[in-house]
């Protein structure tokens, strides 16, 4: 299961990114199908003059991170104590070694587990964590920051997109664990049904051996969060300029030049921290799971292809939009 869960979710990001990349040539034989992919791809403002069928409100957005939360969160609990449980990176504190328990038994036979596999299954947790950081902040924003106009639209295609990456994201971060995670769970909730209430009384839980564990990861972990949360509060302080932008706007289809943070040297700059957060997640996994790599890859694709027909909307739209402004990476594209 867990190979063919990792095969699956590789073919499912090579498809995702083949048509990005064959549209994204400069070719004019590609033209139609640059046309067809940036069809599925448009919503908001760059989608005014087109046809306004298959589509769907743009507010539904929310819907994406309402998937991500409760998928991220159900992997991460699960995961979580999978690690805890079973392969714990610290030693139990002196009142768990008195009262003994399952725990302090399941400690000992994770001598027999490799360092390496414990290191990875603690991997899996610190990059949940950072998921969640990422999608709790998503939710919030959808609801209380942007103000969607009633004529914002996207297409059903692009709805479809979002739910599938919001539901294969989370799961490519865990996956090489996913078979082991989901046999540790199973087993819990059997043990459940069968103690009832007892079960949950005593079962032993240790945030201070918790968070030993994941203190214990490497440096690349942390330069992985470090990268993280800098592309993170750069997409928050972006995003905190769309809102306001639209919040002050005096009518639902008036769109002004966005000026603050990285709005100075690029037109989409909340693209560009969206590629930064998921760049830290490729550092904190330690860089050698093709599987992020290729999630990583969508990403990269997927939104650059996004700002490039933005910036071009932008020059349509504002005479005097700034020179200087690429649309998306700086001094490069």
């Amino acid at each position: 299961m867990e190979v063919g869960l990792v095969g699956l979710l590789r073919t499912a990001w090579i498809a995702a990114i083949l048509p990005l990349l064959i549209a994204s040539v400069p070719s004019s034989r590609l033209s139609s199908f640059h046309g067809a992919v940036l069809e599925f791809a448009k919503r908001g403002k760059i989608m005014k003059s087109s046809s306004q069928k298959f589509t769907v409100p743009q507010k539904f957005f929310c819907h994406f991170y309402l998937v991500a939360v409760v998928w991220t969160t159900l992997l991460l609990v699960t995961t979580g104590m999978y690690a805890y449980k079973t392969v714990p990176l610290v030693y139990p504190t002196f009142p768990s070694q008195l009262t003994g328990g399952s725990h302090i038994f399941s400690w000992h036979k994770s001598h027999s587990i490799p360092i390496s596999y414990r290191y990875g299954v603690w991997r899996s947790v610190f990059l949940l964590l950072l998921m969640e950081v990422q999608v709790l902040r998503r939710l919030f924003e959808t609801i209380y920051v942007f103000n969607y106009s009633s004529s914002a639209r996207m297409h059903i295609f692009g709805y479809l997109t979002g739910l599938f990456f919001y539901t294969a994201a989370p799961l490519s971060l865990c996956c090489n664990n996913a078979l082991e995670v989901y046999k540790f769970s199973l087993n819990a909730v059997a043990e459940f049904i069968v103690k009832g209430k007892t079960t949950m009384q005593h079962m032993e839980f240790d945030w201070l051996e918790f968070v030993g564990s994941l203190l214990r990861l490497r440096w690349l972990q942390w330069t992985g969060a470090v990268i993280f949360f800098w592309g993170w509060i750069h997409q928050r302080n972006c995003h905190a300029i769309l809102g306001s932008l639209r919040e002050h706007s005096g009518q639902n289809d008036e769109y002004v030049i966005p000026h603050g943070d990285w709005f100075e040297v690029v037109s989409s700059p909340h693209y560009l921290a969206e590629i930064v957060i998921y760049a830290g997640l490729v550092v904190a996994s330690g860089g050698t799971d093709p599987t992020i790599w290729l999630l990583f890859g969508f990403v990269v694709s997927n939104l650059v292809f996004a700002a490039a027909e933005t910036h071009r909307w932008y020059l349509k739209k504002f005479k005097n939009y700034p020179s200087n402004r690429l649309a998306i990476i700086p001094f490069v594209y």
